[in-house]
């Protein structure tokens, strides 16, 4: 009898240590490389928050600092965030390429992935995009990433620039695979999430994060994705139509991130923070 009662509580521990696991949360910060105030808000929410992993876009102006940055801050999980266009107004970025459909007249990217009315045929779906120059241009930002920074885990998309058609998507799957990049661009988890009410200030992006936590599921994986910035001279300056507080909305990101009740919550609730490393597939 007391085997039996010995065996039960073992049973009974290992269920209560599974049960406290929780679900499982990548937490990724976007767009690193866009702006100097960018490149230091994803290192601070690295560094002092629950950010998990960070997306580099390699064509973009701060590129060479988000190098120098990732290097000096090895643990930090890193992904390519492929891109095809340059959204902002007063700051613009090249292709590595020469590829003629998806540069505009100045031979910039252009600024919008799908048709938007404040940037009338400004898009890629508009123009006469060829998949030749995405791939080509894919690879070269997947080839200088793996130069500067081998550690790649993973390749993510600048506004959804990898999906817009089933062969941009095929390609992409084709790229990772032949790269050996460890995690597939489309990896096994259960789903995306976001905020949870309102997001307009830092303390709607806590109060939503943290109810959206409350939803997560045990033994389940989701991914949360956004952008944070500083509430800076630089920021104030970067915007498009349509988006003009970039930096208030991404310094509320950051605050969000390094937010003291949020790690709590998440330390309440179980939840495990993961990165995009954790999700490869064991071959």
């Amino acid at each position: 009898m007391k085997n039996l009662l010995s065996i039960l509580l073992v049973f009974l521990a290992i269920i209560s240590s599974y049960a406290q696991k929780g679900a499982r949360l990548v937490v990724r910060g976007d767009d690193m490389g866009y702006s100097h105030s960018g490149n230091l808000a994803l290192i601070k929410c690295y560094k002092e928050g629950i950010q998990t992993s960070i997306e580099v876009i390699v064509p973009s102006p701060w590129f060479p600092e988000a190098v120098k940055m990732l290097k000096e801050n090895p643990g930090a999980d890193v992904g390519v965030h492929l891109a095809i266009t340059s959204e902002w107004d007063n700051v613009k970025w090249r292709p590595l390429t020469d590829c003629a459909s998806l540069k505009d007249e100045d031979g910039y990217f252009l600024p919008m992935i799908y048709p938007n009315k404040n940037y009338p045929k400004r898009s890629v779906i508009e123009n006469n995009w060829q998949l030749s120059d995405i791939e080509k241009e894919f690879r070269a930002q997947i080839e200088m990433a793996l130069k500067k920074l081998p550690r790649i885990s993973h390749l993510s998309s600048h506004m959804g620039c990898a999906g817009i058609t089933e062969e941009v998507k095929a390609l992409t799957r084709k790229l990772a695979k032949e790269y050996k990049i460890p995690v597939d661009p489309e990896p096994k988890i259960d789903r995306y999430v976001s905020y949870d009410g309102p997001r307009k200030t830092s303390e709607d992006k806590v109060k939503s994060f943290i109810s959206m936590l409350d939803k997560l599921e045990t033994g389940k994986t989701y991914i949360f994705v956004d952008h944070p910035g500083l509430d800076d001279a630089e920021l104030k300056a970067i915007s498009h139509i349509g988006y003009e507080n970039v930096a208030e909305d991404r310094q509320g990101v950051t605050d969000l991130f390094t937010s003291e009740k949020v790690k709590a919550a998440i330390k309440e609730k179980g939840i495990q923070l993961i990165a995009y490393k954790d999700l490869a597939e064991k071959k």
